[in-house]
């Protein structure tokens, strides 16, 4: 290609080719955690310290002609928001001069980057916790509260990436996961396929997922980070009844919806949710781009910041909705959680300790960043 540099891979000197490591080198890639369209996940554990375990991105160069730049740029936003990113093979050269490297608690992290022939390795944060939907319904209780800081979380990851410029552009609830299993767990942002950094150009091509896509996209006009808000604006709609706010199985008449950003608070999923709430979501939900709230003015709203958001016990309504709104279709997600709670046990068989509390995990659903392609308009 190559994908990390101007430099020809071909042209590499002696040294820099004893210098350079191979993923082998560093991990065992083991269980297969995920496929999508041009890659699959497994299981990465590292050889120097055999207790800290990975996702590894596997994509395949072949599958991926044609769409080099997509890689390229996805990997461009994945170091962004990544402490350190170590280039072991790629261009020959060491990006020096790309400056620091930013990071954020609530971005899924790109840890390290491996390339020989035929393969690109992206080694990422391995995440347990599972999605946004499933921890919901698992749930005995659930409450606006409990909404509100889920989106505080992902308001303020999503402030933090307009800052450095990003724009992700596919935020959806597949892509909202709890790091651990931990009750008080947080939220991580993930798949940064479809992110675009502002000064790379004009954004004006139309992707994102159906039901979370802006009106302004869907109307083929210049747009930029206020398209992160309406579909955080949508998120949120759907935490508090369990259902969204646009639907039609016909994709022209669901378009034609979100153009008009026609939307209702219907009885009686809504009779119980506050007032703030609403007006949340109106602000977030705008059809002008210029009028619509930013992730800064949002996170100051009193539902987010203030005491607004009702304490009251929401989860029978909201979760029935999302079962049945929410189905999945669990052939995509070939994700097999015995396997990595098998390796696990063994690991710490082996090494006579415990697991840590970084890596533990249970049976239940969990989900590794990047396993399943988005779905793209």
């Amino acid at each position: 290609m190559p994908l990390f540099g101007k430099k020809d891979v071909s042209k590499k000197t002696k040294k820099d080719a004893e210098k350079s490591q191979s993923i082998e080198d560093k991990y065992d890639v083991k269980d297969l955690l995920g496929t999508g369209a041009f890659s699959e996940v497994r299981l990465a554990v590292s050889k120097e310290r055999p207790n800290e375990m990975y996702a590894v991105k596997i994509i395949d160069k072949k599958a991926l002609k044609g769409k080099e730049d997509s890689l390229d740029n996805e990997i461009k936003v994945l170091r962004r928001f990544s402490k350190s990113v170590k280039r072991s093979d790629h261009s020959g050269t060491d990006d020096k001069n790309e400056g620091q490297w930013l990071t954020h608690p609530n971005i899924v992290q790109l840890l390290e980057t491996f390339e020989d022939k035929s393969k690109v390795y992206l080694i990422m944060e391995l995440v347990t916790g599972g999605e946004l939907f499933d921890r919901i319904v698992q749930k005995g209780s659930y409450t606006e509260k409990d909404a509100a800081h889920l989106i505080r979380q992902v308001l303020g990851a999503v402030d933090y990436m307009h800052e450095q410029g990003v724009v992700h552009r596919d935020l959806k609830p597949e892509n909202l996961l709890y790091y651990s299993t931990d009750d008080d767990s947080k939220i991580m942002i993930s798949d940064f396929g479809l992110s675009k950094i502002e000064d790379s150009g004009v954004m004006a091509t139309a992707c994102g997922t159906p039901g979370y896509v802006a009106p302004e996209v869907l109307a083929q006009k210049p747009y930029g980070k206020a398209v992160d808000v309406w579909s955080i604006g949508v998120i949120s709609y759907i935490l508090l009844c369990g259902y969204p706010p646009f639907y039609d199985e016909n994709d022209a008449n669901l378009f034609a919806q979100i153009l008009k950003g026609e939307f209702e608070f219907d009885s009686p999923y809504w009779d119980d949710i506050s007032d703030s709430a609403k007006n949340f979501i109106r602000q977030l939900m705008c059809v002008d781009a210029d009028k619509r709230y930013t992730c800064r003015e949002a996170l100051a709203h009193p539902w987010i910041s203030g005491n607004a958001a009702s304490s009251k016990n929401i989860h029978g309504t909201v979760s029935a909705q999302l079962k049945k709104n929410f189905a999945k279709s669990r052939w995509k997600q070939a994700y097999h959680a015995t396997t990595v709670v098998r390796q696990m046990k063994k690991m710490a068989l082996n090494s006579g300790a415990g697991i840590s509390q970084d890596t533990r995990m249970d049976n239940q659903d969990y989900l590794v960043n990047g396993m399943t392609e988005s779905n793209r308009l």
